[in-house]
């Protein structure tokens, strides 16, 4: 015997849905209008970051039971973290390097991987345009080397414009749940005040 009722929350999830969405929005706008306080509060975050898992590195590599090569790198891992983190707090500047040499970093092993793959095998279907990206990805490593701050502020900006396109496919999926779920109709754009 199968249940054909909804879970008894289904009704309420699109208020969830539309919370969602608006703070989506609201947050995205905040990022767009102030880059440099999101790169600064993520900088923050990155060192919190590094300091937490180079204290679970270092941890690890002296309770596990593993080879010693494994141990020797995560407490070097471990440590390196734990410096960087210390360098990220000392100078919240050294943050915002680091973090921007971070996502370098990711940018180009990205790069180089996609393109190094697609050339090596003819078969795969868009080679082109994975070299494409691949080459975008690198270049975009290199700016970030190059140019840090501005590095960071484009990538916040993007980051913002997604945020708010999220936000308003949130909003929409909230009145459809809340349609569906209730039978209701969505106000519209006349009937708000």
């Amino acid at each position: 015997m199968t249940n054909q009722a909804p879970p008894a929350l289904l009704p309420h999830l699109w208020k969830s849905a539309l919370a969602a969405g608006l703070l989506a929005i609201i947050l995205g706008a905040l990022v767009l209008w102030r880059p440099a306080a999101a790169i600064f509060v993520t900088a923050i975050f990155f060192g919190a970051y590094l300091l937490v898992t180079g204290i679970s590195q270092l941890v690890l590599a002296f309770s596990v039971r593993s080879s010693f090569g494994g141990r020797a790198l995560l407490f070097i891992s471990g440590a390196a973290s734990l410096i960087l983190a210390i360098l990220c707090f000392v100078n919240f500047q050294n943050s915002i390097d680091l973090l921007a040499i971070w996502i370098g970093v990711g940018f180009i092993f990205r790069g180089v991987s996609t393109v190094m793959s697609s050339i090596s095998d003819p078969s795969l279907p868009g080679r082109i345009w994975e070299i494409v990206i691949g080459v975008i990805s690198v270049i975009a490593g290199i700016v970030m080397f190059a140019a840090p701050m501005e590095g960071l502020v484009a990538v916040t900006q993007v980051t913002g414009v997604i945020l708010i396109v999220i936000g308003v496919f949130e909003i929409v999926a909230a009145w459809g749940i809340r349609k569906a779920t209730t039978g209701a109709t969505p106000p519209s754009i006349e009937s708000i005040p």
